[in-house]
């Protein structure tokens, strides 16, 4: 499984990555990655086939604990999965920007 640390992150969302942030709807409502779609844990497997097979996909959660293991997961399914270390608190306590509400769901 692989993961990135918060600077490069970012340096990939401002360029355009796929990212899903697999933390459940009320917790991406509240503050979220600007351009994370919303995909929960327990939603992941029936959005499979939605994921792109020829790209990285940025997985943040809340602390990189449940995005390690969707990473992992979706790495068994010949998706490029990429954990987010520290998450979306890490993300908040460094001064990066948070979007707010139910946003984008993903599949």
């Amino acid at each position: 499984m692989r993961e990135v640390d918060l600077d490069t992150f970012a340096a990939e969302l401002a360029d355009g990555a796929l990212v899903i942030d697999v933390r459940e709807f009320d917790e991406y409502a509240t503050g979220h990655a600007p351009g994370a779609l919303s995909l929960p844990l327990p939603t992941l497997g029936a959005a499979l086939g939605e994921l792109p097979a020829d790209g990285p996909v940025y997985v943040i959660c809340a602390s990189g604990n449940r995005s390690a293991w969707a990473a992992e997961h979706l790495a068994g399914f010949g998706v490029d999965a990429v954990s987010v270390v520290s998450g979306t608190a890490g993300w908040a306590r460094a001064g990066r920007p948070l979007a707010y509400g139910t946003g984008v769901r993903a599949a």
